[in-house]
């Protein structure tokens, strides 16, 4: 079980190394390429947030003796994650030199102040952004949810169907031999009220009997 803890680490510092990189080259780029990089460590990201709910799971299968040790180091994971994301966060509207350079002009027309508003508006643009982009993915897991369980409730009905079916054929097998039994008690009761059996009649005897009532009937 730990061993699966370890391969999951290893993946974590790869990506995670990875991610950093990227991280310190977004501010530097502009345009498309900085549009598809950013799309490229948020998808990292993910895959990141994805092996930390592996992790976690796994240090619940580990035996309590070993338990903490575990814990402590997936913390210490889930507090370099939240770094990143906030890392990530601020290259995304940070300004490379030469985007600084055009909105603050040779002339100094422009102020830092004017920078800094501008910074603080894409930020505030950025956490919509990604206020959308949660809701959208918590409405995809719940549409994901409701199909399933449609699935489910579907599966249930047509067992809840055949199990119907076999009750009503257990209900008609019934039936037919209560029929059965009431005919065989019918043909036993006048079998008893026509024969004329000696005191101590013998299997020939009864058999006799038998044989002629059944032939009258």
């Amino acid at each position: 079980m730990s061993s699966d803890f370890e391969a999951y680490e290893q993946d974590f510092g790869t990506l995670t190394a990875d991610i950093t990189n990227k991280v310190g080259r977004i501010p530097k780029l502009g345009g498309e390429e900085k549009t598809q990089l950013v799309l490229n460590v948020d998808k990292q990201l993910e895959e990141v947030r994805e092996l930390l709910e592996q992790m976690d799971l796994e240090v619940r299968e580990i035996p309590a003796q070993s338990r903490a040790m575990y814990n402590s180091r997936l913390r210490s994971y889930k507090q370099e994650m939240e770094k990143l994301e906030k890392d990530f966060k601020r290259s995304r509207i940070a300004y490379s030199d030469e985007v600084r350079h055009e909105l603050l002009g040779e002339d100094g027309n422009s102020s830092e102040s004017q920078l800094i508003k501008l910074r603080e508006e894409r930020a505030h643009l950025l956490d919509n952004t990604e206020k959308l982009e949660r809701s959208s993915r918590r409405l995809e897991a719940g549409y994901q949810i409701a199909v399933e369980t449609e699935q489910v409730g579907q599966e249930i009905l047509a067992n809840l169907n055949s199990d119907r079916e076999k009750i009503q054929r257990a209900r008609e097998r019934l039936r037919e031999t209560d029929a059965n039994l009431g005919k065989s008690s019918r043909i036993l009761t006048g079998m008893l009220r026509r024969a004329q059996l000696p005191v101590t009649p013998t299997v020939t005897n009864i058999s006799a009997y038998v044989s002629d009532f059944v032939k009258s009937h």
